[in-house]
């Protein structure tokens, strides 16, 4: 009975990861919508503070038991959360989302590069070859939207920029990881991440209030909020709810790929709602940057772990 429990809640776990993949992969589809009517930063102000007000609402006893060091770590890190997610947010604006997805996603590949910056902790032989074909890969998407016998360097502004952008926060989030390893050791996760949204919610407010016109924009529908609402409500606060619990009950390979799976559902909703075409040339980078995540996430050891276990 103890195993099939077992079984039962990792299974639930693997879904609750799924979903997570799912959706946070849908989400710069719904911000491209969103930011028709909304600016980038006005957007993130209103999806942090919404996640943050609820989590501290659910999580109220652990808001009241927090410490002094506990704001400052938080409100460190909420730093460059916003940093990334305002460049990812911007990005979007100029590409389309299934290309800003996986460029963002570098962020699994860079990681172990700056965090040797930090820790001198050299990266392994994986995160080598995930990095050198993730640059492939990278190489393949940013020239899957050029005219044939030019580079993106010849593409439009908006297209230079969105990559561009998008290849930003992917450093940005991986410098954003490494903030979390080296600030919140120790601390509540939960309580870290309701501090980290705050931080995000108030820095976005800063720059859409000084540095974004928001005079003339006109809400015509239902669609905007709903949008705005679903960012907040299930992409941030269900989405984070899932991955901790799903953590919790799946060992670490098996919640990388899955997780992994983020960039995918990137790429797959937009061209599913036909917001994005793909060519041969962009599935080759898009495989590429996937396997090049999966390296760099698991080492491969989904592959060793039959050979791993003892024999009977």
């Amino acid at each position: 009975m103890t195993e099939k429990k077992k079984r039962d809640s990792s299974t639930m776990a693997k879904l609750g990861l799924l979903i997570t993949a799912i959706l946070w992969g849908s989400s710069l589809t719904v911000v491209k919508g969103a930011a028709d009517t909304f600016n980038p930063n006005f957007i993130l102000m209103v999806r942090f503070a919404l996640s943050a007000i609820i989590l501290a609402i659910i999580f109220n006893k652990k808001v009241r038991k927090a410490t002094k060091d506990d704001l400052k770590s938080g409100f460190i890190v909420g730093f460059f959360l916003f940093i990334a997610y305002s460049s990812q947010t911007l990005g979007v604006t100029y590409a389309d989302p299934g290309r800003s997805a996986f460029l963002s996603a570098s962020y699994c590949v860079i990681v172990p590069f700056l965090s040797w910056a930090v820790t001198k902790h050299r990266p392994d032989k994986y995160n080598i070859w995930a990095a050198i074909i993730a640059i492939i890969g990278i190489y393949l998407i940013s020239k899957s939207g050029v005219e044939k016998g030019t580079s993106i360097f010849n593409a439009s502004r908006e297209m230079r920029l969105g990559d561009g952008l998008a290849l930003l926060s992917g450093f940005l989030f991986a410098a954003h990881i490494v903030a979390v390893n080296q600030f919140t050791k120790g601390k509540d996760p939960i309580l870290m991440t309701i501090f980290q949204f705050t931080s995000a919610a108030i820095l976005s407010a800063i720059v859409t209030l000084i540095f974004e016109d928001n005079s003339n924009m006109v809400v015509n529908s239902s669609r905007p909020i709903l949008e705005l609402l679903y960012l907040a409500i299930f992409c941030t606060t269900v989405a984070l709810l899932l991955q901790n619990i799903g953590q919790k009950y799946t060992d670490e390979s098996s919640a990388a790929i899955i997780l992994g799976f983020e960039s995918v559902f990137g790429i797959l909703i937009p061209v599913m709602l036909g917001i994005e075409s793909l060519t041969a040339m962009s599935v080759v980078g898009f495989v590429l940057m996937f396997a090049a995540i999966m390296i760099s996430e698991t080492k491969l050891s989904f592959l060793h772990k039959d050979k791993a276990q003892p024999t009977a």
